[in-house]
């Protein structure tokens, strides 16, 4: 007897996740080994992905380490090949890595611009590429993370900004180019706490701001956005393609201001 949960079991299929040594990215291969998925993780640091790999491996499940900066398009390039050689298919692509730090408008050099685009952008291009025609074999998905930021706007975030919403254009473009055998979808994600953003909440006053002016008052937690890409990975959202799932508390709005002042003339 099946039962409506076997819809988002992963059992034998083979998953990559980049930015996989923390956060949501340590999150997400944790909850797709879960479900029974085998974890490609790509990362910078090497001892942080064991960490991961050692819990995905006490689930019974399999793990494989790659440790390397991302932004390496030939790193990115060559990991849908590792996956299929050393775990003997690929299934699952989850372009997690990325980040900009917020920086004033005039601060703002073209140079910084391109590099948000190439971090949260060219990499997911590339690594999606790579992977396509091993996903054709079974058909496979692919799960973007975005930001809620690629859809609102406050101040300080340009770069970060224009890049997500770009990320989350590329997912809805992509999914066109792919369907009907690769589906491709992406998170818009609101503020979770992660070290990530650990820059930004330095007082206890700025968390409580930020759980205010969210509307479910609380912070997103890493496994709010690894479950919602379960889900998008998995049979249960086998009619889901080209979409951006925003899991971000009901933001309307951002709920922290840096502080950036009007220009001067």
């Amino acid at each position: 007897m099946t039962s409506a949960l076997d819809a988002f079991r992963l059992d034998g299929r083979v998953a990559i996740v980049t930015g996989a040594s923390r956060g949501i990215g340590a999150a997400t291969a944790r909850v797709l080994a879960d479900a029974g998925a085998d974890v490609l993780l790509a990362s910078r640091t090497e001892a942080d992905l064991r960490v991961v790999a050692d819990d995905i491996e006490a689930r019974g499940r399999r793990a494989l380490v790659v440790a390397g900066d991302v932004n390496d398009l030939d790193l990115l390039a060559s990991l849908p090949a590792r996956a299929v050689a050393e775990l003997g298919r690929l299934d699952i692509v989850v372009n997690n890595a990325g980040g900009t730090m917020p920086r004033p408008f005039l601060d703002t050099s073209p140079g910084y611009l391109e590099r948000a685009f190439h971090f949260n952008v060219t990499t997911a291009f590339a690594l999606t590429k790579a992977a396509v025609p091993h996903l054709l074999t079974d058909g496979g998905a692919v799960v973007n993370i975005s930001s809620a930021i690629g859809r609102l706007r406050d101040r300080g975030m340009l770069a970060y900004g224009t890049a997500k919403a770009a990320l989350a254009h590329l997912t809805r473009l992509a999914a066109a180019d792919l369907a009907p055998r690769v589906r491709v979808n992406a998170i818009a994600v609101g503020s979770v706490a992660t070290s990530a953003l650990d820059i930004v909440l330095q007082t206890p006053e700025i968390h409580d701001e930020m759980v205010r002016r969210t509307p479910l008052r609380r912070l997103g937690e890493a496994d709010d956005i690894a479950l919602a890409a379960l889900y998008l990975a998995s049979p249960a959202a086998a009619w889901v393609t080209g979409k951006v799932l925003e899991v971000d508390g009901g933001l309307e709005e951002p709920n922290l201001e840096l502080g950036l002042p009007d220009l001067a003339p």
